[in-house]
């Protein structure tokens, strides 16, 4: 996988759009497991992993700097604002300031869809280095309704971003089949994903329907409903090959 490789999407004519590409060789891929390193417990735990454990790991720069390693794994860079589970208190200007010194060594760089306008001058970098945009949003505390989640899907169309991460709190069926809605209502290749009771069991129901990234923890989880990410790679693995036969 390389920074050239570009997903496609739906995108708005906002100034900062790139034009749709569609590839083979996306850097979105169903069923991709994302491990996340936000401790120095969670970087030794990465550094042991063997080839092809997971696909991607995630550099929690708000919990750790900007201080990323060489890693056999590319790296998804993010800064994450305080509203949504960042650590720190970090400012809209030393967000900037760390994802702007990581983004060349970042395959994906994942910043909120809150954020998109107050960063939009790192969105144009990363534009510009060919390196694809996740947007992301999580709600901590609930599913919100599928207006309003309709709504953050527009939101990032608009911004002209490659993917679209979704995390919201699952504690009923109907958070779930909410969070399944999305797949048919926009191009953008989505990674969902369940917290809370129903999080682990709505995480693989998701990878399977087409959910791109899909977390979990080295160290110790950072959500309720989290899976490991060594244990979701196998399951998820276990599901394709019976898919095949």
């Amino acid at each position: 996988m390389t920074n050239k490789h570009r997903a496609y999407g739906e995108h708005a004519s906002h100034t900062s759009a790139k034009p749709k590409r569609n590839t083979i060789f996306s850097v979105f891929k169903p069923g991709a497991v994302v491990g996340i390193v936000d401790s120095p417990e969670a970087f030794r735990k990465a550094v042991r992993l063997p080839e092809h454990a997971v696909d991607y790991l995630e550099w929690r720069a708000d919990c750790l700097g900007v201080e990323m390693p060489n890693s056999k794994f590319p790296w998804i860079v993010t800064a994450r604002h305080p509203y949504e589970g960042g650590k720190n208190s970090m400012s809209t200007a030393a967000r900037r300031r760390v994802l702007t010194a990581l983004l060349p060594m970042a395959a994906i760089v994942d910043i909120e869809v809150r954020a998109l306008s107050s960063l939009q001058s790192l969105v144009r970098q990363a534009n510009e280095s060919l390196v694809p945009v996740l947007a992301s949003f999580h709600d901590f505390k609930k599913t919100p309704s599928l207006a309003r989640l309709s709504e953050v899907i527009r939101q990032a169309e608009d911004r002209g971003v490659d993917a679209l991460k979704i995390a919201t709190h699952t504690a009923t069926p109907a958070d779930v089949a909410r969070l399944l809605d999305l797949f048919s209502i926009t191009r953008l290749p989505l990674a969902v994903m369940g917290m809370g009771p129903l999080g682990m069991s709505s995480r693989i129901l998701l990878a399977n329907c087409g959910s791109v990234l899909n977390y979990g923890w080295l160290h110790a989880p950072n959500v309720p409903g989290q899976w490991a990410a060594r244990e979701l790679a196998e399951i998820l693995r276990r599901c394709s090959y019976q898919d095949l036969h």
